[in-house]
């Protein structure tokens, strides 16, 4: 049976945050509220939190995952950024978008799409996820609270824990926080391209 914390949305209970990280170093799979829906979360090479990820959402090994940063220090050590790169996605950070990149020897193998040997990273502008990443000292290993078969992620934390009490260890609930997936962008092969439009506004890419 999943915990169920309530925090506030711009003010999160610092105790309730430490628990929460605490919780993740000891290899807990968190749902837990971004600036563009839910997501669910684990440690960076917290092998058993990946598979865990993988059934709920039906995923293949092709899924691109998303390394959750807190700023761009953190960014740059888990995926190569020239600097034309740097500016484009330093404008538009932190945000609601994520940005496909080539991986640097940091990120765990088994994250790396098989053929590109990329990942997803993003920098979210949400008080409470910026908490839990403050605490962690490190990314979450993330991928949008999609279920499989629905068109639309899953936003309200008591359904969440309704519907995935004995799937997750940790719901982290602040509320609502919209329903559009993130936009992905893919700068891995040397171009621009919008691979998903989403929260994020894709003007300024094209």
């Amino acid at each position: 049976m999943a915990k169920y914390f309530d925090v506030h949305p711009e003010n999160p209970q610092h105790r309730t945050i430490t628990n929460v990280a605490d919780s993740i170093r000891s290899g807990a799979l968190v749902a837990y509220p971004t600036d563009s829906c839910y997501a669910l979360g684990c440690q960076l090479g917290n092998r058993d939190g990946l598979s865990r990820i993988r059934a709920v959402r039906h995923l293949d090994d092709r899924h691109h995952f998303t390394l959750m940063c807190q700023n761009f220090a953190q960014l740059g050590q888990f995926v190569h950024i020239d600097n034309d790169v740097f500016r484009t996605v330093k404008s538009a950070t932190p945000g609601q978008y994520t940005f496909i990149l080539p991986a640097t020897k940091e990120v765990p193998r088994q994250l790396l799409h098989p053929k590109k040997k990329t990942v997803g990273v993003r920098i979210p502008d949400h008080p409470v996820v910026q908490a839990l990443l403050a605490e962690l000292g490190e990314p979450l290993l993330s991928s949008t609270l999609l279920l499989p078969d629905e068109e639309e992620p899953l936003t309200q934390g008591w359904e969440i824990k309704e519907r995935l009490d004995h799937e997750v260890d940790i719901v982290l609930d602040s509320g609502d926080c919209g329903t559009e997936p993130t936009t992905v962008i893919d700068f891995s092969n040397g171009e621009l391209e919008i691979v998903r439009r989403g929260a994020g506004d894709t003007s300024r890419f094209e």
